[in-house]
């Protein structure tokens, strides 16, 4: 799938842009694999790691189109993976979150037509379905664009598809780390926001996986999910800190007590494969596509209506024993 093409990972600095780039440069054989991002030291630290014949590393931001024009040039697909994903900041700072998370998304999509792109894998979140904060706010404007941008495509045979997902376990700025840090400090107590609360979880070699191959499944407009398990916070914390007890300090603003990756309202969209859920595009304006058979051959089934993907009423949930065996490099 990868093997003598030009790859372009916006925000490849990041967590899962380092591990998608660790996985094409040891599965394929790309011809160039290009790093975008706004970072110069992390970049440097990169380039330490990768040093690879195909790699590139372009400093750029996704709010300026003219240098992702430029970087995109002759690139065959690209992953959007970047984002302003803090809560409490986006919170504070709206308008930075909206310039890059929804114009910049716009600014990928306009940079891929203008060269010619062949497939743009977008990556959502699971704040993106009904959301609370202006995170999840922005990142469902991005899902629109994406699914939207496909009907402005004509022949041209440029698609573009998301991939929305939950919690990556042991990733920046997640609870595992934190809740490590805490117990490795001696902390008394670990804050809980409620003892209800439930997430969804993946690690970051499945979102990678996930990702590659919604590239060969994809058809352009739709959104994938996968089938991923739940998981209790007080369970997390029994997991990475054992034996501290918890202090409950409260939702905080702009949190879920559960999150939802299918929303019900969507349920006359929502198919289900084997491993994974797809969600079609709400309006169309190109012939008709049948998304119920991926490009891949797999086929789908209509769920019922009414049906929610919940991480509260998900029947898959982790115990203690398998998030401390999934958790256990960050421990």
């Amino acid at each position: 799938m990868f093997d003598d093409k030009s790859i372009l990972i916006t925000g490849g600095t990041g967590s899962f842009g380092r591990a998608f780039v660790k996985a094409l440069v040891e599965r394929y054989r790309p011809r160039r694999v290009i790093v975008y991002s706004r970072d110069e030291l992390k970049q440097f630290e990169m380039q330490g790691a990768f040093d690879q014949k195909c790699m590139r590393f372009f400093l750029g931001d996704v709010r300026d189109l003219s240098r992702l024009v430029t970087a995109m040039a002759d690139v065959d697909y690209v992953v959007h993976a970047a984002a302003l994903k803090q809560v409490p900041a986006a919170e504070y700072n709206p308008m930075e979150c909206i310039k890059t998370n929804v114009l910049g998304a716009q600014n990928v999509i306009d940079a891929a037509r203008a060269n010619g792109v062949s497939r743009v894998v977008a990556l959502s979140t699971d704040k993106a379905a009904n959301p609370v904060n202006l995170y999840g706010a922005t990142k469902l404007c991005s899902d629109k664009l994406f699914t939207a941008a496909n009907n402005m495509m004509g022949q041209s045979g440029l698609s573009f598809s998301a991939v929305r997902y939950g919690n990556v376990l042991g990733s920046r700025g997640s609870v595992v780390p934190l809740f490590r840090k805490f117990a490795l400090e001696g902390r008394e107590t670990l804050p809980v926001t409620d003892e209800r609360m439930t997430r969804f979880w993946i690690t970051l070699d499945q979102g990678v996986d996930f990702v590659m191959r919604a590239f060969s499944r994809m058809k352009g407009g739709e959104i994938f999910v996968p089938k991923i398990p739940s998981a209790k916070v007080t369970d997390i914390a029994r997991a990475v800190a054992p034996g501290i007890p918890f202090e409950i300090i409260g939702i905080r603003p702009g949190e879920k007590l559960h999150e939802v990756m299918c929303p019900a309202d969507g349920s006359h969209m929502t198919l289900e494969f084997d491993d994974h859920y797809v969600i079609e595009p709400s309006v169309t304006f190109r012939s008709k596509t049948d998304f119920s058979q991926n490009a891949e051959g797999e086929r789908g089934r209509r769920v019922e209506q009414g049906f929610e993907y919940n991480s509260g009423t998900n029947p898959w949930f982790l115990s203690v024993e398998e998030i401390r065996g999934l958790c256990g490099e960050f421990l």
